[in-house]
């Protein structure tokens, strides 16, 4: 018995696909993980909030642009990767605000470490009631602004992301 050749093409290029042959669907990275996207939301909540936290303690104001980053890459995070679950932005908000409200302690903290002249490790946990203290006295409108900015960002985005 003898075996026949696939045809060959017709154009000479005998590197060319063969008919019928398909090639292989790219993965999709995943999509619609609810659990995942929450944890990617608490990590990048976690990780932005030393990010402004850092920025807050090294030019001793707050800046708005700062919060608006951390609530878009908290829902960003959500979106992309938890998927359009309607429960998604809530949880980005609320992270958000916990993100930029961490951010403000930490901050607070750098401060009050090179004031006393101690780490900051020590300031923030040691001495974490004076941290909470100093903001609720510095704590104003522009203050509870930067947290209601940040969890619209989050929760927008959030959104944008998923669809």
């Amino acid at each position: 018995m003898t075996q026949s050749l696939p045809p060959q093409p017709t154009d000479g290029n005998p590197f060319a696909q063969q008919p019928g042959a398909v090639p292989p669907a790219p993965v999709a990275p995943p999509r619609g993980n609810v659990v995942l996207g929450v944890v990617a939301a608490v990590v990048v909540a976690l990780v932005t909030a030393g990010v402004y936290g850092a920025i807050v303690g090294a030019t001793e104001y707050e800046i708005g642009y700062a919060a608006v980053g951390v609530g878009f890459l908290v829902g960003f995070a959500t979106g992309r990767i938890g998927g359009s679950n309607p429960v998604l932005p809530v949880i980005s908000a609320v992270l958000s605000l916990g993100a930029v409200y961490l951010g403000q302690l930490i901050g607070i903290a750098v401060l009050g470490a090179e004031l006393a002249g101690i780490s900051f490790t020590e300031m923030f946990i040691d001495h974490f009631d004076l941290i909470t203290e100093g903001w609720k006295e510095t704590a104003d409108a522009m203050t509870f602004l930067f947290l209601a900015i940040g969890a619209f960002v989050a929760f927008s985005g959030a959104k944008k992301a998923a669809a």
